[in-house]
């Protein structure tokens, strides 16, 4: 498999030479040169394997024969080896529940799955990697879980100061080792747009070998299909496949969920659902891409206002608009709607949400309304003890604490503060 740049302007690379780079030299996100048809007899008896077997068999045509097979299938293992079981919320509605790894997030799958990768591609370097990954939340910490320890690999985190949960800024700050926290004054469009001047400076980029560990990176992106297949393997109603709604942000998640559709899996319509940053929201409404400043929001994960991995979405479509509005819908909501959401939900379904499930609750909630005759998922992508400082107002109780957290409140956080300019992050990398 070979890997195209969405820009058009840099040649075309393997799935190892993609993960390493992370961004493509024209500043464009690799895309598969081609996306495989999974076989029917696969689909229709899934529940027959397991899901090592699932991910293996979705994962092996992206990479090829750059990494075993043997190899391959020791790091899906690694990458899947926690639950993600789907439960019934009501007659309609299905929580696909992602928060079951180390970092109590959806995160985790991607993030393992590139640190083990790139740990094989340059176990035999003698050249260090510099991970430069920018964070609205989650993904900070599941990439330093991930890449904890890992030989011949560095990692520099960036995070908006005071706009990321105690929680998730604990995982991503405490760790040390070969894991460092930059806390910018700004926002994570801030962030992210220091991490992509960083990628474009090619004077920083003779002196250090950087690559991404954001959702434009091939490896990051890609794994997020196996929960896909996991949710369908779950599903009873194989005559009747299921809507499902996507908490969505940067878009990485359901670009996944939207190339798994194109590869065979079974879906019914997908919801791209949204917080107050709805540039998606109105471009399916418009037809025009209009990014925005990102505005904080109780799901901070989803603050972006201009999602880098939608580009990856209308090369699925063929930048056809139609075709994308027949496949997907989009819809956003106040803070306020995910606080009324979130208590009705634990109220009167005995579910505890947290911000980010409850939008992607209440999207699917309204296409459903819509379209009665369908039944759906949502993805909940985050333990709601990662947001215990907003869920127990809303809801008037405590949230269960998992003993990871309970020892993770006890650890002292170790970060780097720093202005929103690219140069002084050039500075640091040059001089750190």
């Amino acid at each position: 498999m070979l890997y195209f740049s969405t820009d058009n302007n840099s040649p075309k690379v393997d799935f190892k030479e993609a993960t390493i780079k992370g961004q493509a030299p024209d500043k464009g996100l690799y895309f598969p040169e081609k996306i495989p048809a999974l076989d029917k007899n696969f689909i229709d008896h899934i529940h027959q394997y397991s899901k090592e077997e699932i991910a293996f068999k979705v994962i092996q045509p992206y990479v090829g024969d750059v990494i075993p097979n043997a190899e391959l299938a020791r790091i899906v293992a690694e990458t899947i080896n926690f639950d993600f079981p789907l439960i019934k919320v009501d007659e309609a509605i299905f929580s696909l529940e992602l928060f079951h790894g180390p970092t109590l997030a959806f995160k985790d799958v991607g993030a393992r799955f590139m640190s083990r990768c790139l740990g094989y591609f340059v176990k035999d370097s003698n050249k260090k990697i510099i991970v430069l990954v920018a964070t609205s939340g989650d993904t900070g910490g599941a990439v330093a879980n991930g890449f904890y320890n890992v030989d011949g690999v560095d990692v520099v985190i960036l995070y908006p100061s005071g706009k990321v949960s105690k929680v998730q800024e604990l995982q991503l700050t405490t760790l040390g080792k070969n894991i460092r926290a930059l806390e910018i004054d700004g926002t994570f469009d801030d962030c992210q747009q220091m991490v992509k001047q960083a990628f474009a400076d090619e004077v920083l980029n003779k002196k250090l070998f950087l690559t991404s560990a954001n959702s434009i990176n091939v490896a990051r992106w890609l794994p997020q299909q196996f929960y896909y297949f996991f949710a369908y393997q779950q599903w009873k109603d194989k005559n009747n496949p299921p809507v499902i709604s996507v908490p969505s942000g940067n878009f990485g998640n359901i670009c996944a969920g939207l190339l798994a559709f194109r590869t065979g899996l079974p879906v019914s319509h997908f919801v791209a659902a949204c917080n107050a940053n709805n540039v998606i929201t109105e471009y399916l409404q418009s037809g025009d891409y209009v990014p925005k400043k990102s505005i904080a929001t109780l799901s901070n994960a989803m603050d972006v206002g201009n999602p880098s991995n939608f580009v990856r979405i209308l090369e699925l479509f063929d930048k056809e608009f139609q075709s994308l509005k027949n496949v997907m819908s989009s819809y956003s909501f106040s803070d306020d709607e995910t606080k009324n959401i979130l208590k009705e939900v634990y109220q009167n379904k005995n579910y505890l949400l947290d911000p980010h499930g409850a939008v992607g609750y209440v999207a699917l909630k309204k296409y459903l309304d819509q379209h009665p005759h369908h039944r759906g998922i949502f993805l909940e992508t985050a333990h709601p003890v990662k947001f215990y400082d907003v869920v127990e107002p809303i809801i008037h109780a405590k949230v269960p604490v998992p003993d990871v957290v309970n020892n993770l409140l006890a650890l002292k956080k170790e970060s780097i503060k720093m202005n929103a300019e690219y140069e002084s992050l050039k500075e640091y990398l040059l001089t750190h």
